[in-house]
């Protein structure tokens, strides 16, 4: 932690979470960090938000959003793995297994409707969520076995929308169906950028954040394995909090 004992922390995210339903309280979110290695070089998915959008109009993003009740309902061919389903439970209230997994599955779900990609292993999937469909139809099992969880940041209180976003990533072999039809309303176009570039992209600061953090990580074990340190940032207090889960 950066500037605050752990007494301080705790009793800050007391008051953070006490705020109530609503806008206030962060809701679970998650985004998925698609990655090619080409050479020595990693790039990433990174698709750019409609201009007429009032949240993050023209920036750059993963694709993501928030967790549906319906995710933790969906077969998968293969779970998280075991080291990162716990890291995603930690600090994290009444998060359990299930809801680790509903928060990683939403991540492949807006993956298929932002992006058109369908991540998992072909064959039959029985389930009759609509969000889901989509994996029904092209005959692909969602799979969270190679994905694996590499940040976490809450919104800021005091902002209208407020999320507990988990950054997970994946690999672009993971990807079973890749539909011809590009980007939904969600997102004008998509691009794979060097980790470099997506740097320099016009993206949210806490975006930029995350790609510096995944960049040392892919330095330290470029197979992305699990159980990685998952760095966790927030505002308490009106500073800035970085600690590791």
């Amino acid at each position: 932690m950066q500037g605050m004992t752990k007494a301080e922390v705790d009793k800050a995210e007391r008051k953070d979470a006490a705020l109530g339903d609503g806008p206030k309280r962060p809701r679970d979110a998650a985004t998925l960090i698609l990655l090619d290695r080409k050479g020595n070089d990693f790039h990433v998915l990174m698709g750019r938000r409609h201009a007429a959008h009032a949240f993050m109009p023209g920036k750059f993003v993963f694709p993501g959003g928030r967790t549906d009740p319906a995710d933790s309902r969906v077969p998968v061919a293969t779970g998280l793995h075991p080291e990162d389903e716990t890291k995603l439970t930690v600090r994290a209230g009444r998060t359990g297994p299930t809801r680790a997994r509903a928060i990683a599955l939403s991540a492949i779900r807006e993956t298929y409707e932002e992006a058109g990609l369908l991540i998992g292993r072909k064959g039959p999937l029985a389930t009759g969520k609509r969000d889901w469909q989509g994996f029904v139809d092209h005959g692909v099992q969602p799979s969270l076995e190679a994905v694996r969880f590499i940040a976490r940041a809450i919104t800021p209180p005091g902002r209208v929308r407020r999320f507990d976003t988990r950054f997970l990533a994946a690999w672009r072999d993971d990807v079973a169906v890749a539909l011809p039809n590009g980007p939904t309303n969600e997102l004008e176009e998509l691009v794979w950028l060097p980790l470099a570039e997506a740097r320099k992209a016009d993206i949210p600061t806490i975006t930029r954040t995350i790609l510096d953090e995944l960049e040392k990580r892919l330095n330290d074990d470029p197979l992305l394995r699990p159980g990685g340190a998952v760095p966790f940032y927030r505002m308490l207090h009106n500073r800035f909090v970085r600690d590791v889960l």
